[in-house]
């Protein structure tokens, strides 16, 4: 890890998104500063003892400051272990996912044992209100990834020690997104340009968040680093390969998945999430898909109300021949040699090797464009049958959009087309951006 490179990618500790939130918390609740507020050259922003507010914002985000305000300030009713422990146990009661969890460990008290050894200095405390009280649904997630974590530590064996290790990776890991633009967690946004720099940063961000309180065991900030990593290095920030992930990492990774499905999907979360992880076994890690299978099996025998998904099956095969199509198109018409000259590190040798790689994951489900003509005639009638073509088929078209999303991250030139291979590759990405 190179910890300069980092530090350059990464977000300021006080963006103008925290700033914002965390002033517009201060006007609900009472925010002191327990110690003058300096910025990086020595004017006095705040007297020891101010209250902080919305008013100050203007002021504040002017300004470099010289720490990180929230090592400052006193907050009325913060988080603390005793009420993360009392929504943990609500979400246990109330919650599908931390409920089906704590069932397959026998108790809720197991799944929340690790979080009451969690360390949680003042600067942490007020991250994770302000995170509670600006971004409820985000904080939400946290405590649910957590429950997940924790289940996967569990049932891997993990020592007491590094299951609260893996709890606290997990309630954090997310806080590089309060620095980001709320904006990004609305579904009708699309992110693009810098606002996805910043998506792509905030494993980052969050990462030296926690090495800055020196409170935590390395492992925890090093498992937030890689909580976006996929074991066949099609992650970010690092695109590390699953060797080089770390076992915590792997844990978090995973738990990220599980709680996003059942965040995102009211209707079939289970069946979702697991076609989802057989179609992408080389994305997570093996050893932790085979704990959480078995509880969406019985999961999926529970749910009883399918939505018309098959209705979308048809358009959905036809997107993905389209897209597999045009490629090979485009490959046909360059020289002979293209494939064999370009690098690993090259845009047509990334977006070739990524769209032969779900071709060969869809050809082993079955769920290849050119096998599903003869099978969504055998399906007719069968709502499970073609609600579960149609969830293949989203999931297939979620992978093309990625690829094109890590195109034009990676190589942001591509509208150059400064040569053949380029042109190809800028010429599919314009028509999954048309398409999808």
């Amino acid at each position: 890890m190179t910890d300069i490179l980092l530090s350059a990618d990464a977000e300021d500790a006080d963006s103008p998104h925290y700033l914002r939130a965390l002033t517009d918390m201060a006007d609900r609740r009472t925010v002191v500063a327990g110690a003058a507020i300096y910025t990086d050259n020595g004017i006095k922003l705040v007297e020891k003892g101010a209250r902080i507010d919305s008013r100050l914002y203007d002021r504040l985000v002017q300004h470099k400051l010289r720490e990180p305000i929230d090592r400052h300030l006193s907050i009325e009713n913060p988080v603390d272990v005793p009420s993360l422990l009392a929504l943990g146990q609500t979400l246990i009661e109330q919650e599908t996912l931390p409920a089906m969890l704590a069932e397959a460990l026998g108790s809720g008290a197991r799944l929340l044992e690790p979080l009451r050894s969690l360390p949680l200095p003042s600067a942490m405390a007020c991250k994770l209100t302000v995170m509670r009280d600006q971004r409820p649904t985000l904080f939400q997630h946290s405590l649910v990834m957590t429950t997940v974590a924790v289940f996967l530590a569990v049932k891997s064996g993990l020592s007491e020690r590094d299951c609260s290790t893996v709890a606290a990776a997990a309630l954090l890991h997310d806080l590089g997104v309060l620095h980001m633009d709320p904006a990004w967690d609305d579904p009708d946004h699309k992110v693009v340009g810098v606002g996805r720099k910043h998506l792509v940063a905030h494993p980052i961000s969050a990462m030296l968040m926690i090495r800055d309180t020196q409170a935590y065991p390395r492992a925890a900030e090093v498992a937030v680093l890689e909580h976006h990593e996929r074991m066949d290095g099609s992650g970010y920030p690092r695109a590390l390969p699953g060797a080089d992930i770390t076992p915590m990492g792997r844990i978090l990774l995973l738990a990220e998945v599980v709680a996003a499905f059942y965040e995102k999907y009211d209707d079939m979360p289970a069946q979702r999430l697991s076609l989802v992880l057989r179609l992408n076994h080389r994305k997570f890690p093996s050893a932790l898909v085979a704990f959480i299978l078995p509880l969406l099996q019985e999961e999926v025998a529970r749910e009883s109300a399918l939505m018309p998904l098959g209705n979308d099956a048809p358009r959905q095969i036809e997107l993905l021949a389209e897209a597999f199509a045009y490629w090979d198109q485009l490959k046909a018409a360059l020289p002979p040699d293209t494939a064999a000259k370009s690098s690993a590190g090259t845009a047509f040798a990334f977006t070739d090797s990524r769209l032969m790689a779900l071709q060969k994951a869809l050809i082993e489900a079955g769920s290849h464009p050119r096998h599903q003509g003869e099978l969504l005639a055998q399906l007719q009638g069968d709502a499970i049958g073609m609600a579960e073509v149609a969830l293949v088929g989203r999931e297939a078209l979620w992978q093309l959009q990625s690829i094109l999303n890590a195109s034009h991250r990676r190589w942001p030139q591509l509208s150059d087309r400064a040569t053949p291979a380029d042109a190809a590759v800028a010429d599919w990405c314009d028509w999954a951006m048309r398409t999808l």
